[in-house]
């Protein structure tokens, strides 16, 4: 099943990688690999990433974040084609995302001229805008008939684990995610929480939303690394955060 229906898909800014994604999930469909083990892939390109950022290699960290962005996708293709879909991959994937965003930030803090204080709220603006991208795409794939439905718009209580899954392992990916994105969840959803009412959004709108999904995001900081704008990274996300409510403001008063 794919994520939508293909007369609902939109141009998706922060999913760039998806053809390289398929190409890679189609090769490994017939072979032993399992969409855990991309997704651990791309944990390991996030941490040579920041290895990069450290090292002042910012092409190559640019690259490699790329390529976790590719690799993001293409471990949910993997598991569609092999229709494995997975609790424990859906959310051992974001506490991924977490971790490493914050290392992503917290490596640019340490070769920048920001301080720690800026960094955590450019690190809380980094994940409010991947939360409001994924708040109204969990809410389209939801309304629309034949969208994937392993992410909830609510997520309240562990799922049951598929058969060829461990309960145990769900039950507590499943606490670690939602005590750390409980954070920016809540917010988000009091912002705008009757959006889960409206009508499924047109695709212009989920476009517009697009740019602030992580592979965009990613995007960004790949091309100011290897522009040199290392000073400039912080802030730019602290400030990029002004368009939530750009975004949220025009869903609630034109998309009823």
């Amino acid at each position: 099943m794919a994520k939508l229906k293909h007369e609902d898909i939109f141009l998706d800014f922060s999913d760039y990688g998806r053809p390289l994604a398929i190409l890679i999930a189609d090769r490994l469909k017939s072979t032993r690999f399992k969409p855990i083990h991309v997704t651990l892939l791309f944990g390991v390109s996030g941490l040579i990433a920041i290895y990069c950022i450290l090292k002042d290699r910012y092409y190559y960290a640019g690259l490699f974040l790329i390529l976790k962005s590719i690799l993001d996708a293409a471990d949910g293709e993997l598991a569609r084609l092999k229709k494995t879909p997975s609790y424990t991959g859906r959310y051992l994937d974001s506490v991924f995302d977490l971790i490493l965003n914050f290392g992503f930030l917290l490596a640019i803090c340490f070769i920048s001229n920001s301080n720690l204080i800026f960094t955590l709220l450019a690190f809380i603006a980094f994940e409010m805008q991947g939360t409001l991208y994924n708040y109204y795409y969990v809410i389209l794939r939801n309304k629309l008939v034949g969208g994937d439905t392993t992410s909830k718009i609510f997520e309240l209580k562990p799922p049951n684990a598929y058969p060829y899954e461990n309960q145990k392992s769900v039950d507590i990916l499943f606490a670690i995610y939602n005590f750390f994105y409980k954070f920016f969840d809540k917010p988000i959803y009091l912002l705008d929480k009757d959006a889960c009412t409206a009508q499924p959004f047109p695709k212009w709108f989920m476009t517009l939303v697009s740019i602030y999904g992580l592979g965009f995001q990613l995007l960004i900081i790949s091309v100011m690394l290897s522009l040199n704008l290392i000073d400039f990274i912080i802030p730019f996300f602290i400030c990029y955060s002004s368009f939530i409510f750009v975004i949220v403001g025009i869903r609630r008063s034109f998309l009823k």
